[in-house]
């Protein structure tokens, strides 16, 4: 585990070393279970796939509250904040985590944005959909328990044939146009990449402009063709999903969380804020928090 300022964050594919036949930066495992803990709010290090094959589990993904009914794929990207409801009701799942690193290389021309499918979250599915990514997922069951040659290799690309297959549920909605790989692509891929990294410190397009060597109008316009926002709209975005997180799970006061996102002060941050949600920061505390407890 690494420590943030509110909300741990944990790698969970760090827990898997312990076994001699571990695989570095991925992880699976079958669970069934009739009890889950109420576990505090957390973060993963990587991304995870859950599939649920029966069963119902109630999770915090954000601030939003999911009561998820099999069959159902969970999709969760690292900076998702969620949280585990307690439960006695018996459930069967396939969890599958991963760091990004690991299908870094398989990935490229293949699935162009196959990060982009993680924000989906909480898909329900037919029977036979379900089957389907189960054939994938069995067969990485599989070979995850058998050390033989190529072991990883066909692991990573029986991994990236589930993440497509999750892609093209029709209940998904990803952008299709954003998975084939193409020039403009990269280059939205490459901007979401650097923005998760540095949306609380680099606010300006012409921060990321200058990383990647073009200019702030060529990078706005390549942006809002592709996801139909400018590319200040997608930095914002994330700089007003990480306030709600902040405010949702988090302690620290109003100032605190701005300074936490580099605003110049607590009444910037207000009227930001407030501008892009309709509310202020303490409205919004206060009214989701009402809304779930």
């Amino acid at each position: 585990m690494k420590n943030n300022v509110l909300i741990p964050v944990y790698n969970i594919t760090e827990f898997a070393k312990k076994d001699a036949d571990a695989i570095e930066g991925f992880t699976i495992g079958r669970n069934t279970n009739a009890i889950v803990a109420n576990m505090h709010p957390h973060r993963h290090t990587g991304f995870t796939i859950t599939l649920l094959l029966s069963g119902q589990i109630t999770q915090y993904i954000d601030f939003e509250k999911y009561t998820i009914t099999a069959p159902a794929v969970i999709l969760l990207a690292p900076d998702q904040v969620h949280q585990h409801e307690e439960q006695q009701a018996a459930f069967e799942s396939v969890s599958i985590h991963f760091d990004k690193e690991f299908l870094l290389a398989e990935s490229q021309g293949m699935l162009n944005c196959w990060a982009c499918v993680f924000y989906k979250r909480a898909i329900p599915v037919k029977a036979a959909q379900m089957q389907e990514l189960m054939n994938f997922a069995g067969l990485i069951l599989k070979e995850h328990g058998n050390v033989r040659p190529l072991r990883e290799s066909i692991i990573r690309n029986l991994l990236n044939a589930l993440i497509m297959a999750c892609a093209r549920l029709p209940q998904h909605n990803v952008a299709y146009m954003q998975l084939v790989d193409t020039a403009q692509n990269r280059m939205v891929r490459q901007f979401n990449e650097l923005s998760d990294q540095n949306f609380r410190d680099k606010t300006q397009v012409a921060h990321y402009a200058d990383m990647m060597h073009v200019t702030p109008g060529h990078l706005n316009d390549t942006i809002k063709s592709v996801v139909g926002k400018t590319a200040k709209q997608v930095i914002d975005e994330k700089r007003i999903m990480e306030a709600k997180r902040l405010l949702f799970w988090g302690e620290l006061s109003v100032k605190e969380i701005a300074y936490q996102l580099h605003f110049e002060d607590d009444a910037y941050f207000n009227r930001f804020f407030k501008k892009h949600t309709g509310y202020t920061p303490a409205m919004f505390q206060r009214s989701i928090r009402e809304k779930y407890n």
